[in-house]
């Protein structure tokens, strides 16, 4: 999996007036906690940030602090401000390269679908999927081909296996689907009758 370097600056327990300084300066608060590890305080700028989140795809960060401590971590929350949009806090999870990461990872939709030619309409619900493995077997993306999806019918996160990682979604979660539209299921149905009459 790619990586993600962010410069961090060690900040301390501050109140809102402090936290809302940093803001105003162009900075994120950040946090980063995990097993083996006090928490760390620091922030990094939001347009550096902002080349991380601005980016659909998945990265193990490394953080780099000004303190000379550096850290491999992952996304695990983000709070944005609900009117603006702009990123106001992000916490991190410190992740080794011998245990294993939860982490979400995006689909990679290829093939035509059987059921869009015979008129139907594809729709994916999901873009991304939680996956757990080590970094070494973490892919970029998670590829799904729909090439034999037909009316009607759908792909879950329960039909999808990829060596090294397990699933983490729920099993029931509709990944993508092709929906027959009036037109298709009409056709479906005449070819159906005409098949019968033979």
């Amino acid at each position: 999996m790619k990586h993600f370097t962010l410069d961090g600056k060690v900040r301390k327990v501050g109140n809102k007036a402090v936290i809302k300084a940093f803001r105003k300066e162009g900075l994120v608060p950040c946090n980063l906690y995990g097993q083996g590890i006090e928490n760390v305080l620091f922030t990094v700028t939001a347009k550096q940030l902002g080349g991380l989140l601005s980016d659909p795809g998945s990265y193990i960060i490394d953080i780099v602090l000004d303190n000379g401590e550096s850290y491999t971590a992952v996304v695990h929350e983000l709070q944005f401000h609900p009117v603006k949009d702009n990123c106001l806090h992000v916490d991190f999870l410190k992740v080794s390269e011998d245990k294993p990461v939860v982490i979400e990872i995006p689909v990679q939709i290829s093939g035509h679908a059987i059921g869009v030619q015979q008129g139907g309409k594809f729709r994916q619900a999901l873009r991304k999927l939680k996956v757990c493995g080590l970094q070494k077997d973490l892919p970029d993306v998670l590829p799904v081909d729909i090439t034999s999806l037909g009316l009607d019918k759908k792909i879950r996160a329960r039909d999808l296996s990829y060596e090294g990682i397990t699933m983490v979604t729920q099993p029931d979660a509709v990944v993508c689907m092709v929906k027959a539209t009036r037109n298709a299921s009409a056709a479906a149905a005449a070819a159906e009758a005409a098949e019968a009459t033979e």
